[in-house]
């Protein structure tokens, strides 16, 4: 709790998803670097002038995706990316590095100053599309002490989508965020089933009655949604619905960003007693 609310200070943030163009070596990949670097630099300059809380990098386009292991160019071009970015603009950021590649994404966020990492497979395991991902926090937690990272926050998805809980069924939602809570994590990330998939708020009321962490809903807000979700949830991490069309891989849209940010003006504005604003 204490990272997050450095963070935000009791402020209900809005993260903005960077989905960094396909990287060198990856199946999709096409782009010189420095053209990776300018489309990140450009959709979050549309990002920073329309007021987002924060903004998250994510490599999603390496499709298929490596299982808790990339190459050392993915871990470099990342932080040229992420250098870049905090160059020019001075909001919160963070990174998730596919898939459950939490390592590297802390050594990222440590060399380019960013403040978060969204972590998979933190506590049990989990069948997902890259195959069975165990559970990382144990060795997450003292590699993030050895290198000198235990400012960088570590928000963990719990059950989350694109993946398979059959081995875990006897282990309820609510028991995976206590487990999570207990070894130590910073922030639980819910999602839907899939990407662009709205979150079930049974789960965030599971989650909250069970642990005492920051909770962010991780895939399906958008701005119609979002006064639903307002008072259940400590953040929004939104990727597809700020896209044309809805869908993650289109270029960013500037409509549906005012549009969401609206509705988070409204919901603050309602609220402010509750909510201070940060400057």
């Amino acid at each position: 709790m204490q990272l997050w609310n450095k963070l935000f200070a009791g402020r209900k943030a809005i993260i903005g998803m960077i989905h960094v163009p396909a990287l060198p070596g990856t199946p999709l990949g096409s782009l010189k670097i420095n053209d990776i670097i300018g489309k990140a630099l450009a959709e979050a300059d549309i990002y920073a002038r329309h007021g987002l809380d924060a903004l998250l990098l994510e490599n999603m386009h390496d499709l298929p995706y490596m299982k808790q292991n990339v190459g050392p160019e993915i871990t470099a071009v990342l932080t040229s990316v992420a250098c870049a970015l905090k160059r020019e603009f001075p909001l919160p950021m963070g990174i998730q590095i596919l898939a459950a590649c939490n390592r590297e994404a802390l050594a990222v966020a440590l060399a380019a100053d960013l403040q978060f990492i969204r972590a998979e497979g933190f506590v049990f395991g989990q069948v997902a599309d890259e195959g069975y991902i165990d559970s990382c926090a144990g060795p997450l937690l003292r590699y993030r002490r050895s290198i000198g990272a235990e400012h960088i926050a570590i928000l963990t998805d719990i059950k989350k989508k694109h993946s398979a809980h059959v081995i875990t069924s006897d282990i309820s939602l609510g028991e995976t965020a206590a487990t999570a809570e207990f070894f130590l994590s910073d922030g639980l990330v819910i999602t839907g089933s899939a990407t662009g998939k709205a979150v079930n708020p049974s789960d965030l009321n599971e989650a909250r009655n069970q642990a005492g962490l920051p909770l962010i809903i991780g895939s399906g807000i958008t701005a119609e949604n979002l006064p639903d979700y307002w008072s259940l949830a400590d953040g929004f991490i939104v990727g597809s619905y700020l896209k044309e069309k809805g869908l993650w891989s289109n270029p960013l849209s500037e409509q549906r960003i005012s549009r969401l940010l609206e509705a988070a003006g409204t919901l603050r504005f309602a609220n402010k007693p509750d909510e201070p604003e940060v400057s």
